[in-house]
């Protein structure tokens, strides 16, 4: 790579280091950028998830204050959840052909990007079906510990569009504030990753000239990320996750 194509990289990783904080579409800016300059997609996107992870970490600890208002047991079921996921969507990536379960990714992501947009309507919903309408889910039920593995799995596997799919079942599953949803979905991706990039470590074919300037953007990207999410309104972030998930979406259909 030349020096421009390094800048170029590093601006891509911190791009995304913001993404991952913020509406969580973070591989829509950096798989692509690594696609551009030639790799190949299985190596690019196993090189992506280690970049990535920097910017999940610095992310996680700008929002460690949003992190101290969920009682430890759900962030550590989440936590576990989603790395357990990883490990079998990790395992998928390297085992099927490239492309199979990318294929579905753009339907799914705009599917999760309406439960985003319809979560507030849904979440009243439920409550008012419930034995106790006034009550707070506060604890993960075994729904959504379901569906943060199937997350975690797609997160191990392709990755685009995971922090907008699991901003949609932990708002769906817990009533928290968004903010310390996406705090909570910070966290758990950077779990997800954690995995994944140690499986690809010793079993993946690696770009690390790659892996390693989308880090050093993505880490200083991720905690700026964290606190201009802490910032955002509810209807705005939550207005923004849709709109970036969508056009995730239509740029992997094109």
């Amino acid at each position: 790579m030349t020096g421009l194509q390094h800048l170029a990289v590093i601006a891509a990783g911190f791009a995304a280091g913001i993404l991952t904080s913020t509406v969580g579409v973070a591989s829509l800016i950096s798989f692509p950028a690594l696609i551009a300059l030639g790799i190949p997609p299985v190596v690019a996107n196993a090189s992506n998830t280690i970049g990535l992870l920097p910017g999940a970490l610095s992310g996680s600890i700008g929002y460690r204050r949003e992190l101290r208002e969920v009682s430890r047991p759900t962030t550590i079921i989440v936590v576990l959840t989603c790395a357990i996921g990883a490990i079998g969507g990790a395992v998928l990536l390297l085992a099927l052909p490239p492309g199979v379960f990318a294929a579905a990714a753009p339907w799914l992501i705009l599917f999760t990007c309406l439960i985003v947009g319809i979560q507030p309507w849904i979440s009243r919903w439920l409550r008012s079906r419930h034995e106790q309408p006034h009550g707070t889910r506060l604890t993960m039920t075994p729904p959504t510990t379901f569906f943060t593995a199937l997350t975690g799995v797609y997160g191990g596997y392709f990755g685009a569009g995971a922090g907008v799919m699991m901003m949609a079942v932990l708002g769906l599953g817990l009533d928290l504030e968004l903010r310390i949803v996406n705090a909570l979905k910070t966290l758990a991706l950077l779990a997800a990753n954690l995995v994944a990039s140690i499986i690809f470590v010793f079993i993946a074919d690696l770009n690390l000239t790659a892996s390693g300037l989308l880090a050093a953007g993505s880490v200083i990207g991720g905690y700026v990320g964290s606190h201009i999410g802490r910032r955002l309104p509810d209807g705005l972030l939550r207005g923004l996750i849709v709109i970036a998930g969508v056009v995730a979406a239509v740029l992997m259909l094109t």
